[in-house]
């Protein structure tokens, strides 16, 4: 690099234009700055990278999270359990991210309790039961219809005609009990002398019919076992006979009592030889269905409604219950509103992943930039080597150029000037690495171009002076060479 051409300096663009050449690793003191930035810079990057693996493997892993949902229900002979135990294996056949833990209680009340007071996450329940006001509809397990049974000889041609009569409930429980003493509150069967009594369910009908026993017998059966029973085929081959009585007042049962509805016993349903009945006739029923907590999620409930809808057969525990699976009433008037999970399987609504968590998305990503702006602050202030200006190297200019008018020799000019270039090159190569930020940069340059031409004047000056001593005149041109 040429400073003096002839007597004349050479310009600051000059300079910088002879050291753009120049290799980074000849300076290793003015590069180290720029190392110890790209390397923090790089492990930054790994670290945000790692951070950022780390956040996605969590929520994978808590998204395939086994969640295990406990099904409350009673005695483990009843039907109720042993359904349980039937969707217990169809989840674990099917799917791993849930788990169904079944817990025994007492009896169906005491499970039904369970799961009001949160202890449970899925139920099974009557519709003319008490509703728990958490629960929401998986899907519909079973209907129950309401016979009522009598001799041919006994004139029992309504609810009404109970008054005064002996009447047999089949139940394991007291809760078709309760349900007929519901029905039949209107007509005050209690002023009459009736007699309600609960028997158990496999009782033989013959003989609950017989003469001088009960006038009638009250069944409220699941659709399923009526399909397959055949104690009404064999009774009315009987001396007994046996007469299906129709209900007439159904529909107005049905607005008075929540959770029962009006119901049709189609001819020939309880046995096809004979007809039984022999026409359509009028009565009442309900429905059994699987719940779960309102706050089971939308993902879990429509998992859990599909792989319900979707393993019917599997379901059946016998042929006396969960026969009759159907989707939940999805209806806004319904008894039991529907889960939204089941909702969303039954209306086929149900969302991808992007739809279901595009807000949370959303709102992730915005704090994400947030939180991005702050730790990127935080490493710019505390770990990143901040630039240095080129304004702020002036000073060191200047001090430079302080030492020209001591300097006595061309020795003590040439060491300077090796101070003069090496700032130079401090500026030129962190300008282009980073290390030095142009701020500064105009008064650098006047500074840089002031020390300079002071040096060329000095220079020339000992040389003149030299030259005098020496007696060689004034002629002189000087040339140098910079240091590299």
């Amino acid at each position: 690099m040429r400073f003096f051409r002839g007597n004349k300096a050479s310009s600051f663009l000059d300079a910088t234009e002879d050291l753009s050449g120049v290799s980074f690793t000849q300076f290793d003191e003015t590069a180290m700055p720029w190392l110890r930035n790209r390397t923090q810079a790089l492990l930054f990057v790994i670290a945000t990278i790692a951070l950022t693996a780390l956040v996605v493997w969590g929520i994978s892993v808590w998204f395939r999270e086994t969640s295990v949902l406990t099904f409350a229900v009673g005695d483990a002979n009843q039907v109720e359990a042993r359904f349980a135990a039937k969707l217990q294996a169809v989840v674990a056949g099917n799917t791993s991210t849930l788990k169904i833990k079944i817990v025994n209680y007492a009896d169906n009340d005491k499970a039904l309790a369970a799961f009001d007071r949160k202890n449970a996450d899925l139920a099974i329940l009557r519709t003319d039961a008490k509703i728990p006001p958490r629960a929401r509809s998986v899907a519909v397990l079973e209907n129950d219809l309401l016979l009522m049974l009598s001799p041919k000889a006994h004139k029992i041609t309504s609810l009404a005609s109970l008054k005064g009569k002996k009447i047999a409930v089949l139940g394991d429980d007291g809760r078709n009990e309760a349900l007929l003493r519901r029905t039949l509150l209107s007509y005050d069967l209690s002023s009459a002398g009736t007699s309600i009594q609960t028997v158990p369910s496999d009782s033989p009908l013959d003989r609950l019919l017989a003469p001088n026993n009960f006038s009638a017998v009250i069944a409220i059966e699941h659709l399923t076992k009526i399909a397959h029973d055949k104690r009404y085929e064999d009774l009315s081959k009987s001396s007994v006979g046996l007469s299906i009585r129709s209900i007439d007042e159904a529909t107005a049962i049905q607005r008075k009592i929540p959770g029962i509805s009006a119901e049709t016993l189609e001819a020939g349903l309880l046995s096809a030889s004979p007809d039984i009945p022999d026409d359509d006739i009028e009565t009442i029923g309900l429905k059994w269905l699987l719940v779960t907590q309102s706050a089971l999620s939308e993902a879990k409930g429509t998992q859990l409604a599909r792989l319900i809808l979707e393993n019917k057969s599997e379901l059946m525990p016998d042929d006396s219950f969960a026969g009759q699976i159907g989707p939940a009433d999805t209806d806004k008037d319904a008894l039991i509103a529907a889960h939204r999970g089941a909702a969303a399987y039954v209306n086929d609504d149900t969302k991808s992943f992007m739809d279901r968590y595009s807000d949370l998305i959303y709102i992730a990503l915005a704090a994400a930039s947030i939180i991005g702006s702050i730790f990127v602050g935080i490493y710019t202030a505390f770990t990143r080597v901040a630039p240095e200006k080129a304004g702020e190297l002036a000073t060191s200019l200047l001090e430079i150029g302080g030492k020209i008018e001591t300097a006595k020799s061309l020795e003590d000019l040439d060491g300077l000037q090796v101070e003069l270039e090496s700032l130079l090159r401090q500026v030129v190569i962190g300008l282009r690495n980073g290390s030095v930020s142009a701020d500064g940069l105009d008064s650098f340059r006047l500074s840089y171009e002031f020390v300079r031409d002071t040096m060329a004047l000095h220079r020339e000056n000992l040389v003149h002076r030299m030259a005098r001593d020496d007696g060689r005149g004034d002629h002189v041109v000087v040339v140098t060479k910079a240091a590299s």
